[in-house]
């Protein structure tokens, strides 16, 4: 018994291994909409995969199946498109049911719009009108005969039979648009001859079944000649000019008038209105975990039945009651199901780097070069009148190199200062705001830091002194939208102000801003760089007496401080943005 079961398991890996071998991979589903069309493009890895497209008008839907395609649950993940203007409020993918590497899309619509299937290189795009009209009959029948050129892509209107059998053939015949004919040529010349007589004479030619109705026989006869066409397209051709209906049960074709096929289906809406009208309803209480029920209910009642069907809210207990046919209960349950989901939240980290250098130099004399001469020496001796100095200047915070000769000879009063000051500063501030928020919700996170300066105001004789504040800020607002990727598009205003040095002691202090609004688009957990700023100054000036001040070492006593200073100032602003709920939102697969 063992054996058996091994022998089992080894004859279903070899069945199933050509079928996922030889399978395609959806790499991803991308809906976006511009102008008067949305668009549904979908990535493969291989640019050869099969794709048939049909449309459920009673439901309001668009189906695109996928023969042959592998992919994981995050792509075929289902989304919800009904914040967009267009005709598309739903997208959902999943496997096809009893097929083994098939996938099924469905696209629901607020109304019945028509919709062009294309292949770009190794992705398929699905066009949708926004509105029935946009599409032209030229751009229909131009993608009709770009299907048959890469004859890929099968759609329902790719009016080609699968074989050369009556029955697909007669398939092809009753659908409408741009008709590939592949039935075997005959020839026939008639004149006036009934139209049934026709029909009958092309069923006896190909082999098919025909029931034509008693209006026909009332139809005025044809003259035709025909040389080697296809008998399909003959059929067609009939049919067209006389205004015909034809309906297929297997090889059995039903012809009967327009006129007549009208009031037929016009009777059968209204059986199914009757029907619809009278059908039971049931109530079902649906409880909602992350949605608004006052959101969901607006989506909810696009697919209730017209004059039937109604939802009402319990706030208290935060749910929805529906009540409707079953058919339309159960569609309203998937679609909670994949709408009652957890917000992605998430978590905005930011740094702003400052870094700030300066360098300065002053080295000259002081306050010039002094000295006195006595021309007649006064009679005085030479005595020891020679003094040195040196030491800082407070006020400058300079260092001061002095000498003072009270006399040499018959000079007097011999003094100079000599100035020698460097000065080399660094400041290096880094701020880190962090804020987290739920998708498409704004965040703002503010610090203020205060700074009070003395204000004097003198009225009649007497003096009043109050304090001004002055305030510096730092304003992150961010607004995050994650995509079905799993990416984040983050809209960040942000506002740094810094205080700077006071001019004098009651003087307010100086402030500087910087600010970034600004648009990106990151990868969950990745960091960007938003910007940056970058200062360079280099400022030197000295005056003096021209042609004397540029002499060797005694140029130093006609000019002023030899004074070059220097400032580099960069600022850097990094962000990383991280989605902290990504199972729970449903992101990502769970472990």
């Amino acid at each position: 018994m063992e054996r058996k079961f091994i022998n089992a398991i080894g004859f279903i890996s070899l069945f199933l291994f050509p079928i996922l071998s030889f399978s395609s991979v959806l790499n991803g589903m991308k809906f976006y909409q511009n102008g008067e069309v949305s668009f549904l493009e979908l990535s493969f890895d291989r640019h050869d995969v099969l794709a048939k497209r049909f449309s459920i008008v009673e439901d309001k839907q668009i189906i695109v199946d996928l023969k042959n395609v592998q992919a994981d649950k995050k792509t075929i993940r289902s989304f919800d498109t009904s914040e967009f203007s267009g005709s598309v409020v739903f997208v959902s993918a999943y496997k096809k049911p009893k097929t083994i590497s098939d996938l099924r899309i469905a696209i629901q619509l607020r109304e019945n719009v028509r919709s062009i299937l294309e292949r770009k290189g190794n992705s398929i795009l699905l066009k949708i009108e926004n509105r029935f009209g946009v599409f032209s009959q030229n751009e229909i029948e131009k993608n009709e005969t770009l299907k048959e050129k890469i004859a890929v892509v099968e759609d329902d209107k790719l009016l080609v039979p699968k074989s050369d059998s009556v029955e697909d053939i007669l398939e092809n015949v009753i659908l409408s648009g741009r008709k590939k004919y592949v039935g075997k040529k005959i020839s026939f010349s008639v004149k006036d001859v009934r139209v049934e007589d026709i029909l009958k004479m092309i069923a006896d030619a190909s082999g098919f079944n025909i029931i034509i109705t008693e209006d026909i026989k009332k139809l005025p006869p044809l003259s035709l000649n025909l040389t080697n066409i296809p008998w399909d397209q003959a059929l067609d051709t009939i049919l067209n000019l006389n205004k015909l209906v034809a309906k297929k049960n297997g090889i059995i074709l039903l012809v009967t008038t327009l006129e007549t096929a009208t009031k037929d289906k016009k009777i059968e809406l209204d059986a199914k209105k009757v029907a619809k009208k009278e059908e039971r309803l049931v109530a079902k209480v649906f409880p909602i975990s992350y949605a608004k029920t006052t959101d969901l209910n607006k989506i909810i009642k696009a697919y209730l039945t017209p004059k039937r069907g109604r939802t009402s809210e319990d706030l208290r207990t935060n749910s929805i009651i529906v009540k409707d046919t079953p058919e339309v209960i159960e569609k309203i349950r998937k679609i909670i199901q994949v709408l009652d989901t957890q917000t992605p939240q998430v978590l905005i980290e930011s740094k702003i780097i400052e870094v700030t250098e300066s360098y300065a130099k002053e080295i000259g004399l002081r306050e010039g070069f002094g000295f006195g001469y006595d021309p007649v020496g006064s009679g005085v001796e030479d005595g020891p009148g020679f003094s040195f100095s040196t030491a800082p200047d407070a006020a400058n915070r300079s260092q001061i190199f002095g000498l003072s000769i009270a006399r040499f000879g018959r000079l007097k009063d011999l003094t100079f200062k000599l100035q020698i000051m460097e000065s080399e500063s660094k400041l290096k501030i880094i701020s880190s705001p962090k804020v987290i928020t739920q998708n498409k919700k704004k965040a703002k996170i503010n610090t203020k830091d205060s700074r009070y300066f003395a204000k004097t105001e003198s009225s009649g004789g007497s003096t009043t002194t109050t304090f001004d504040e002055a305030s510096a800020e730092l304003i992150l607002e961010v607004t995050p939208q994650v995509t079905n990727e799993g990416s984040i598009v983050m809209d960040i205003n942000l506002k740094k102000e810094q205080f700077g040095i006071r001019e004098f002691v009651q003087a307010p202090p100086t402030k500087q801003t910087r600010d970034i609004n600004t648009s990106v688009l990151v990868d969950n957990g990745s960091t960007i760089v938003l910007g940056g700023i970058y200062s360079f100054t280099k400022q030197e000036n000295h005056s003096g007496i021209p042609f004397l001040k540029d002499l060797p070492m005694i140029g130093w006593v006609f000019r002023t401080l030899y004074n070059p200073k220097t400032e580099k100032s960069e600022m850097i602003i990094f962000l990383t943005p991280r989605i902290v709920n990504q199972e729970e939102a449903g992101l990502v697969d769970k472990a």
